[in-house]
């Protein structure tokens, strides 16, 4: 038997009717074709699937799609605007916190979330925020550095926040 779901991605209703035990990461991937958000270890090990729902950074690999509905959630692609990265993306990016991209996407939700709580954040608060977001390929010091150089991004006047 299906349920209808109506979740708001990326700023779009999206309504599918799916099976009760389809899980939010697949509702993305599969049905509304949104793979920036990763399948990895699909046990919250890994973090690569992090996403964030009504602001907070959930991993989508222990959601269903039917708790979300009526829910707001964000992923990797929603994160730009009007063709402009989001300073998190940007850091990321000139402090080279990506190595294989894998992660990427859930370090950088993972980071947003915590810069919406946290716009100073020190190393090791950027460090237990991340806590849940494997990276195989890199240590995590550029990450680190990406998210102390997007919080000065976003104090600056003008900024996306």
């Amino acid at each position: 038997m299906k349920t209808s779901v109506n979740i708001r991605v990326n700023g779009t209703l999206r309504t599918h009717d799916v099976e009760p035990r389809v899980l939010l990461v697949h509702f993305l991937r599969d049905l509304c074709g949104l793979t920036g958000t990763h399948v990895g270890c699909e046990t919250t090990l890994c973090g690569a699937c992090t996403v964030l729902l009504n602001g907070q950074a959930v991993k989508a690999c222990t959601i269903l799609a039917v708790q979300a509905d009526g829910g707001e959630v964000t992923t990797i692609e929603g994160l730009a605007s009007n063709g402009r990265l989001h300073p998190v993306q940007e850091a990321f990016w000139e402090c080279h916190g990506l190595q294989c991209g894998f992660c990427t996407p859930g370090m950088i939700l993972a980071s947003v979330e915590l810069l919406q709580h946290n716009p100073q954040p020190s190393r090791e608060e950027i460090a237990h925020a991340i806590d849940g977001n494997l990276c195989r390929c890199t240590g995590y010091s550029h990450i680190i550095d990406a998210v102390q150089c997007a919080a000065k991004k976003m104090a600056q006047p003008g900024e996306a926040k």
